[in-house]
C-alpha cells in the first residue's frame, strides 16, 4: 500500500492515482500529532479498517488535486548513514566508511515535502543535493539482529539529504551542516514493505533540471538496510515512524538558485522540489 499526508497534513491511501481520505475514518474526532505515526503505531489496529477504506473513505481526490506532504510529519528522528557507497567515497576522497562511522542525526524539522522550496541559506558556500532512499520504522527496535531487522520496517520513501559543505576555516559539524530548514525533502509518500519486495534492488536516480547527476542501485550499498537496522538499535531505540536515510551514491553535486531536482526511486515513486537562495 501507499500512504501518504496531503493539504493540512491529512492522512491518504492511494490507489491508481486516486487518495482515499482515511483519517476521520481511522481516527474519527482524535487529532493525532503525526498521523503517519499514529497509523504505524497501531497499524495492526487499523488494518481492517484500512481495507475497506476504498468503499468507506469519506472523499476520494484525485491525485493532481492536491499539495503532497513531507509523508512523516513529526517523526521522533531523522537517522542518516554516511558514506555507505564506494563511489561516493572516493569522490569524496575520504578515508572512512559507513561501517565506521555509523550514523549522524538531522533535525527532523529540516524535512519538507516532495513539492516544497529548499532554500538555500548562503550564495557563497557549495550546498550540495544527495540522492538517497529511506526507511520507516515500524515498531520499537531495540537490539534488533539484522535477520530480523525487516520485520520492524514499516515501508519506503525517497529523501534528498542536503548539505552544506565545510571549507578550509568553516568546518561545522555534519549535523548542523545538513539541519538547515528545508534540506530533507522526502516523499512522495510511503510504500509499505510488502510492495517493495527486496529494498536491496532498487534504480534511483537524481536530476537537477534536465542533467542526471546521479544513479545507483541499492544493491551496491556498503551496510545494508538490515544491518543498519541492527547496528543502529544497539545503540539507541528507534521508535515507530522514525526515518532512516540509507546514504548516497557518487555524483553528488551543487545546487543554484532557480534549479528543480527530480528524484526517481523505482517502485516509490518520483518527486520534484524548486530551488531558491533565501532572502536575508
Amino acid at each position: 500500500m501507499k500512504f501518504l499526508l496531503f493539504d493540512d497534513f491529512q492522512l491518504g491511501l492511494l490507489k491508481d492515482d486516486q487518495i482515499y481520505d482515511i483519517g476521520t475514518l481511522l481516527f474519527g474526532d482524535m487529532k493525532p500529532y503525526c498521523p503517519m505515526v499514529e497509523l504505524i503505531q497501531n497499524y495492526e489496529k487499523y488494518k481492517k479498517k484500512i481495507e475497506n477504506a476504498y468503499s468507506d473513505a469519506a472523499r476520494v481526490i484525485p491525485l493532481s488535486d492536491v499539495r503532497l506532504r513531507q509523508p512523516v510529519s513529526r517523526p521522533g528522528k531523522v537517522v542518516a548513514t554516511p558514506v555507505n557507497y564506494l563511489s561516493h567515497k572516493k569522490e569524496m576522497n575520504v578515508q572512512h566508511t559507513a561501517r565506521g562511522l555509523g550514523f549522524f542525526l538531522k533535525a527532523n524539522s529540516s524535512i519538507i515535502g516532495p513539492s516544497d522550496v529548499i532554500e538555500l541559506p548562503y550564495e557563497d558556500r557549495r550546498i550540495d543535493h544527495e540522492l538517497e532512499m529511506a526507511f520507516v520504522i515500524g515498531k520499537k527496535a531495540k537490539n534488533v539482529k539484522r535477520e530480523d531487522a525487516h520485520d520492524y520496517i514499516f515501508g519506503y520513501t525517497g529523501l534528498n539529504d542536503v548539505s552544506l559543505r565545510p571549507t578550509e576555516d568553516k568546518v561545522e559539524e555534519r549535523c548542523l551542516r545538513k539541519s538547515f530548514d528545508t534540506f530533507t525533502p522526502m516523499g512522495p509518500w510511503i510504500v509499505t514493505s510488502d510492495e517493495i519486495g527486496d529494498p536491496q534492488d532498487l534504480e534511483m536516480s537524481l536530476f537537477v533540471n534536465d542533467e542526471k547527476r546521479q544513479k545507483v542501485n541499492t544493491r551496491n550499498m556498503i551496510v545494508s538496510i538490515a544491518e543498519q537496522l541492527e547496528i543502529f538499535s544497539h545503540i539507541m531505540t528507534l521508535e515507530p515512524g522514525d526515518v532512516v536515510a540509507t546514504g548516497t551514491p557518487d555524483g553528488v553535486g551543487p545546487l543554484k538558485d532557480g534549479d528543480i531536482v527530480t528524484i526517481y526511486i523505482e517502485k516509490i515513486g518520483t518527486f520534484k522540489n524548486s530551488v531558491v537562495l533565501k532572502k536575508r
